[in-house]
């Protein structure tokens, strides 16, 4: 590897080419073993099928000399993605849409005699607000019809945990962030009801799956590998979609999704509160927005309606439905709602801890909004104010922040079931804490509250 080059932890694994950086723009090299491949997806129309139907991410072959001489065949720059996320961080219905994206890419895929080599959950990204497949490396020619190499990772990475999260708890995807390759199936065969065992679908994909690798496992033999037809192939596409289409998230219990219905905001509070958030976006004119907090994106969408890329963070996975369901039915593109828990946000994981970036390993952002958030990190997590403006500023350039006084309903519904411990939750100190990290450009108080909103920009030592 040549050392004016960055690699990428997460595409190591591939022999067929990787990704890296060069003067901070992404490139992937494809090797001399995947060539093959390669020119028949460009050739045979599978690329432009699939990138003129923005189920696979567009790319540009280039001339930049390659990062690895001796195996390298081509470079290619691919369209950048705003954020890259995982799908521990999806809600059920973005989970969804990017299986049913996959078999869909996979069912194209088949007319153009080719083969997705990999299903791996990973490999789809948001772009544009829809599911999209961002490793082009992950065709193969088929050659001989045989069954499809990557049913057991799909199974593991996307089947079993909808179901999981269907069935049971949608907070069960979480399990994604422990298993790197996927919920192992005899785990969700033990997880799920029983009743799931008269259900065909579910019984042959998940129950009998998970029964075929355990006594397979045992065996020294060698298998003989079994050839299927093209129709096969395609019926068990099928048989997958159809299961999936039928999946649909039970819980409809959230403990935020109904706060704006609740807030203690009157109208013109609230309007005035958006006004002055809208006055800050003016100012700052930011390349990029994280909402923490976001709740179902009603101050999200201030940023996205601008067309800034905005991440809608919350930890209410209901909520974080709610939100992309909205966006859907509004044809939103620039937001992408995110379950995530700042009080343990999504670590390093993989190997060496660097195939998955934590959060802060993918920031900074331009533009922080942590509105209404403070009380709670604060009370409910027992979190001091130097803690959280320490945190706050290794993510972001500018920070929109509300401070919440004690005698605000909210935090008095906070400190109902608990001690007051909290004397240094007042406005003064949380000025000074944060003025260790940030520079305070702006006070705002809001109409008809004792909210104030704040305008910081991080101290640059």
């Amino acid at each position: 590897m040549r050392t004016d080059f960055t690699d990428l932890p997460s595409s190591f694994r591939d022999p067929s080419g990787f990704l890296f950086f060069k003067n901070q723009v992404l490139y992937r090299q494809v090797n001399k073993a995947y060539q093959k491949n390669y020119e028949h997806l460009m050739a045979s129309g599978l690329y432009q099928s699939l990138t003129e139907a923005n189920l696979l991410i567009p790319h540009e072959e280039c001339d930049l000399p390659p990062a690895c001489p001796e195996t390298a065949y081509k470079i290619l720059k691919p369209e950048p993605v705003f954020f890259v996320s995982y799908p521990y961080e999806w809600c059920f219905s973005q989970l969804k849409d990017a299986a049913l994206t996959t078999l869909k890419i996979q069912k194209i895929a088949i007319e153009y005699q080719m083969s997705l080599k990999d299903a791996s959950a990973y490999n789809i990204q948001f772009y544009k607000g829809k599911p999209v497949l961002i490793d082009t490396l992950s065709f193969e020619i088929i050659e001989n019809w045989k069954p499809w190499v990557a049913y057991r990772q799909f199974c593991q990475h996307f089947l079993g945990p909808l179901l999981l999260m269907s069935y049971k708890d949608c907070r069960l995807n979480q399990l994604l962030r422990l298993f790197i390759d996927g919920i192992p199936l005899d785990l969700t065969s033990k997880l799920l009801p029983r009743s799931t065992r008269f259900r065909p679908g579910i019984m042959t994909h998940i129950h009998a799956h998970a029964l075929s690798q355990k006594y397979f496992s045992s065996k020294t033999v060698q298998v003989k590998e079994k050839r299927i037809s093209r129709n096969s192939l395609l019926g068990l596409i099928d048989s997958l979609e159809s299961n999936l289409k039928k999946l649909t998230i039970h819980s409809k219990k959230s403990e935020w999704a109904n706060y704006y219905q609740e807030t203690n905001y009157s109208p013109q509070g609230f309007e005035h509160k958006k006004q002055i958030l809208k006055e800050f976006l003016n100012r700052l004119n930011p390349s990029g927005v994280w909402d923490l907090g976001a709740n179902t994106g009603i101050f999200s969408r201030l940023a996205s309606e601008r067309g800034i890329p905005t991440l809608s963070l919350d930890i209410d996975p209901v909520a974080v439905e709610i939100n992309y369901q909205e966006c859907l039915s509004k044809n939103e593109n620039h937001i992408l709602p995110l379950v995530l828990d700042l009080t343990n946000p999504s670590p390093g994981v993989g190997w060496e801890n660097k195939e998955r970036m934590s959060l802060v390993e993918r920031g900074p952002a331009d533009v922080v909004f942590a509105l209404a958030l403070l009380h709670h990190l604060a009370i409910s997590n027992n979190l001091p104010f130097a803690k959280i403006a320490s945190f706050l500023r290794k993510i972001c350039q500018s920070l929109v922040i509300e401070f919440v006084p004690k005698s605000d309903s909210q935090v008095q519904r906070l400190l109902v079931t608990r001690e007051d411990i909290f004397s240094d939750y007042t406005q003064p100190f949380f000025e000074k804490e944060f003025s260790g990290h940030f520079t305070i450009q702006e006070v705002v108080p809001i109409k008809d509250s004792e909210r104030v909103l704040y305008l910081m920009r991080v101290n640059h030592e």
